[in-house]
């Protein structure tokens, strides 16, 4: 068992069950030390009182509130033993919620709260067959780090979690970021909603950290002097593209279900994502009358090679629509025939 962060008892009515709080996460993050360059020597941060420029050892520094620029009042760790806090040595239970009503947003760390002494079984065990019968999450307070904090109970595997939280006040309004009203094609969102099925899994228990992967297989060939492995090639999209919607999705929904070993191409499926190149827009020239005669048929015919050639690649709805025809075609085609090419492109 990990060494034990605090100890104490929750409180659970006039029940007191004497428990010791562990951490229920690992790091395996890689950590990096700051070296010299040159020699690869340590750097170390020292840290220096900004009055006298000395270096101070650990014993020497004390807490300190600041009033002021001009004034700190200083806070001993016995003084902040004292302050008769009653969840000061309690996780001291305040209610009990229905777990989906509880933002994930607010939990932070997570702990196990494991048994101190043989004495605290059998009330241990009590609490945990209360939450898993009654199917809800305890809410609970407690003093830790000279602060007191809020905290999430429920049963994991057989052992109580304590959820660490952040307080109502603490949560940042996402109002200011939400995007403005745009509108949705419902194909568009069906098509999303297809993909979320598509993409949906019973367990994410198979993820696994490539970059820490990787990085490990970097510091390995360093540290016996062989080659550095060479980055995975990957498709990057270019920057100043736009990417059709409904393509995206079709091409995504195609995608997973080839990664599941099924079979795509089926109705709706649009292949790959189309790219539009984005470019700055032009002031509208103002309409003139075209000129009777060989001017305005020429002039047609160049206006239907443009209008042809602005192809817009949309999956199954526009995908029949395509003008493809030049302005060395148009110019062979009758008058009318312009017309009418004219038209379709239009619509």
């Amino acid at each position: 068992m990990p060494r034990p962060l605090w100890t104490g008892a929750i409180s659970f009515g006039l029940v007191t069950i004497p428990v010791k709080v562990v951490s229920a996460t690992q790091d395996h993050s890689i950590h990096f030390r700051q070296v010299h360059l040159e020699d690869l020597g340590r750097v170390r941060t020292r840290k220096v009182c900004e009055l006298d420029g000395e270096a101070l050892s650990q014993d020497e520094i004390g807490k300190g509130y600041e009033l002021s620029k001009d004034q700190t009042v200083p806070i001993t760790d016995e003084e902040l033993d004292r302050i008769p806090l009653p969840t000061a040595k309690a996780i001291e239970i305040v209610a009990f919620v229905d777990a989906d009503s509880v933002d994930p947003i607010r939990i932070s760390d997570s702990y196990y709260l494991a048994i101190d002494g043989q004495v605290a079984a059998k009330p241990y065990t009590l609490l945990r067959r209360a939450l898993e019968r009654s199917e809800k999450v305890a809410v609970a307070k407690f003093a830790w780090h000279n602060r007191e904090r809020l905290g999430l109970l429920r049963v994991r595997e057989g052992a109580i979690v304590l959820h660490s939280m952040r307080w109502p006040d603490e949560i940042r309004s996402p109002e200011s970021l939400a995007p403005r009203q745009v509108e949705l094609d419902d194909d568009e969102i069906d098509r999303a909603v297809q993909l979320t099925d598509t993409m949906a899994l019973d367990s994410i228990a198979g993820f696994r950290d490539a970059y820490r992967d990787a990085l490990e297989e970097l510091i390995a060939a360093k540290s016996e002097g062989r080659e550095l492995p060479e980055p995975a090639e990957g498709e990057e999209q270019e920057e100043g593209k736009v990417v059709d919607l409904m393509a995206a999705l079709n091409a995504s929904v195609e995608a997973a279900k080839e990664s599941r070993g099924e079979s795509g191409g089926g109705e709706g499926s649009g292949g790959e994502a189309t790219v539009h190149e984005m470019r700055p827009r032009k002031k509208t020239a103002s309409k003139k009358t075209a000129p009777s005669g060989k001017a305005a048929t020429g002039r047609k015919a160049s206006e239907s090679g443009k209008t042809t050639g602005r192809k817009t690649t949309e999956s199954g709805k526009t995908g029949g629509r395509k003008a493809g025809a030049g302005k060395t075609t148009a110019a062979k085609r009758t008058t009318g025939a312009k017309r009418t090419a004219r038209k379709r492109s239009a619509s």
